[in-house]
């Protein structure tokens, strides 16, 4: 199947390096990033695990859990958990899911033909509390992930869900946000206290609103 934005995530039970899980369940009430790694023992991937698993207290306070995925079994995973432990000065203490039968990488469309036929893309999907797919990054697996990015992206994500606002190009915590289309400037005045800056009747910032 092709996964889009706004579609539901789909559930899943699966074998990880911390045991049996139900997706929907792990996630609870909490964000959810769901990547994929093309395979286990690979040199980008213990990477980019370790540097998922210096950023634990990043995660936790954007209440956001994170599941990796290789499609090597478990044992495997468990193994190599401690290479990126011992490489990257690290603890990986989240699941890594154990998808030997590619059932996963199917449901979430981390199988990608033309650039592999046996190992998945380096894919990340970010997922609401309302189990809604918000974004889909999909990179080759030559390319290593930016995680600073993924927070912002979070941020971004987080912020615009609950006020009016868009985030502008480069945008990071604490920079002006753009008021959506969809307000009057006359209606944003009064929905943004800290003030409205008109650019164009299309293009007007406010300070963060959840800033004081």
């Amino acid at each position: 199947m092709s996964l889009h934005l706004g579609d539901i995530a789909p559930n899943f039970k699966a074998t990880t390096s911390l045991g049996e899980i139900d997706f929907y369940e792990y996630l609870g009430n909490s964000w959810g990033v769901l990547f994929s790694h093309p395979a286990d023992y690979t040199p980008v991937c213990t990477t980019e695990l370790g540097r998922t698993a210096a950023l634990k207290d990043e995660f936790a306070k954007r209440n956001v859990k994170v599941l990796a995925l290789s499609v090597d079994p478990v044992d495997k995973h468990i193994s190599w958990i401690n290479d990126i432990n011992e490489t990257q000065h690290c603890t990986v203490d989240f699941p890594i899911i154990a998808d030997d039968d590619k059932k996963v990488s199917n449901l979430y469309d981390f199988l990608h033909p033309n650039a592999s036929a046996t190992a998945t893309v380096r894919s990340l999907v970010i997922i609401g509390p309302d189990k809604a797919v918000k974004l889909i990054i999909t990179y080759p697996a030559s390319t290593g992930r930016n995680f600073v990015e993924v927070l912002r992206v979070i941020d971004s994500l987080q912020l615009t869900a609950k006020y009016s606002v868009a985030t502008p190009v480069n945008w990071t915590e604490g920079e002006k946000v753009i008021v959506v289309p969809s307000i009057s400037t006359e209606d944003a005045i009064k929905k943004f206290p800290k003030g409205v800056e008109v650019i164009k009747p299309y293009l007007r910032y406010t300070p963060q609103p959840n800033i004081d």
